[in-house]
């Protein structure tokens, strides 16, 4: 990975208590306001939205409103272990009781586990960053990552490898990585799949909405998300893929009627019960990177 790369920011080197604080505190905002846009994102096919559950029966956009408020402490407590350099075991159990908050706010109901794990050692990262001074650019958070918790990511996907999640149960027979296995590499899909697809649509003239559909309809097309696998095996994963991919060939959202084309493949994914978590978190994720790279507060 490359050499970080030292850069005065607009956000400054900590000198007190208080001001260690406030950056945490504006990291945690910037996570938050990234995975509440992706909420509000909408068509997403086959995913909650303030306009229709998808294809979820059990979860709707208050739901989400929930987890995402239960989650703010702990963006603040895993942003300041960044600062403090941290090591994984104190950032996983930060997690873990994030996910205790998430459950006990939603009943039961995952809304946010992914994003606890991606957004959590994105925010420890630049918190991290921020507290050398350095630029939170693609390069430094990758290589913060993988210099400073990527050694504890192995080990635990190892000893995990006994009891399989449903993401690593898929991760083993269909030969993806699931969200460890991209935060053991870095993030490769956020930093060079969802940022340059959300960078150049912006370059384009997009608006923040169709700039992080246009994002969210490349990650479809390209991404093997294990929750698709999960819900709708190989053949559901080949149809989103091959449908986003159809989107992006008809010009995505810089030609006239994409909106109907997208809210079309939206209603097909509801009906067949697909619903592509991964690529949320995802997105969300490149938002939040995007967020950090550009604020100005």
């Amino acid at each position: 990975m490359n050499q970080l790369h030292h850069k005065t920011v607009a956000v400054a080197e900590p000198d007190s208590r208080r001001g260690a604080h406030r950056i945490a505190r504006h990291i945690a905002l910037l996570a938050v306001r990234s995975l509440y846009q992706e909420l509000a994102l909408y068509p997403k096919p086959g995913l909650v939205s303030f306009r229709d559950n998808g294809a979820h029966l059990d979860m709707n956009a208050a739901t989400f409103v929930r987890s995402l408020f239960s989650l703010r402490g702990y963006f603040v407590a895993i942003a300041a272990a960044g600062m403090r350099d941290a090591g994984f075991a104190e950032l996983q159990q930060l997690g873990l009781a994030a996910e205790s908050h998430m459950l006990r706010a939603t009943r039961g109901i995952n809304t946010h586990r992914g994003a606890i794990f991606t957004h959590g050692i994105l925010a420890a990262a630049a918190g991290c960053a921020a507290a050398r001074n350095i630029a939170p650019s693609d390069e430094n958070l990758r290589a913060i990552v993988t210099a400073n918790w990527s050694r504890d990511l192995r080990a635990i996907a190892v000893a995990r490898a006994a009891i399989p999640s449903h993401g690593q149960l898929m991760a083993a027979r269909h030969g993806v990585t699931g969200a460890r296995g991209e935060a053991l590499q870095g993030f490769p899909t956020v930093f060079e799949i969802a940022l340059p697809g959300l960078r150049s649509a912006l370059a384009r003239g997009a608006v923040t909405r169709h700039a992080l559909l246009h994002t969210f309809f490349v990650l479809l097309a390209e991404t093997l998300d294990t929750n698709v696998l999960f819900r709708g095996g190989v053949e559901g994963l080949r149809f989103i893929r091959t449908q986003a991919g159809d989107f992006l060939e008809r010009g995505s959202v810089f030609e006239p009627g994409w909106q109907a084309h997208a809210e079309s493949l939206h209603r097909q994914c509801s009906i067949q019960n697909l619903s592509p978590g991964g690529c949320a978190d995802l997105l969300a994720a490149a938002w939040f990177v995007h967020q950090l790279q550009t604020d100005q507060s």
